[in-house]
């Protein structure tokens, strides 16, 4: 089973970067797409951007030219930086795996969240 811990969020000013880190630990065979989701207040989770195993991207429309994500396979690591942040970036950030360990199909986890504030 793999365990996902995030960081990176906080409190930004709006035009600000913030850069989140995903880690990912446990037991598997292999992690295949990684993603970043995000949840702001009375909305629902939406996909922000993922990448799959060999690198391929994809991007939300509302984060495309500001947002880059990234992965290191050889520690496991999911990364978002996030440039020209506006307050309706404002929500809690999720890291998600699909991950191959017991099971012939992958299985899925989720990290806790990471909050990101866009306020004057």
């Amino acid at each position: 089973q793999v365990q996902l811990v995030e960081s990176g969020g906080g409190l930004v000013q709006p035009g600000g970067s913030l850069r989140l880190s995903c880690a990912a630990s446990g037991s598997f065979r292999s992690i295949d797409t990684m993603g970043w989701y995000r949840q702001a207040p009375g909305k629902q989770r939406e996909l922000v951007a993922s990448m799959t195993v060999s690198f391929r991207p994809y991007y939300a429309d509302s984060v495309k030219g500001r947002f880059t994500i990234s992965r290191d396979n050889n520690i496991n690591t999911l990364y978002l930086e996030m440039n020209s942040l506006k307050p309706e970036d404002t929500a809690v950030y999720y890291c998600n795996a699909a991950y191959y360990w017991r099971q012939p199909g992958p299985e899925i986890s989720w990290g806790q969240g990471t909050p990101v504030t866009v306020s004057a």
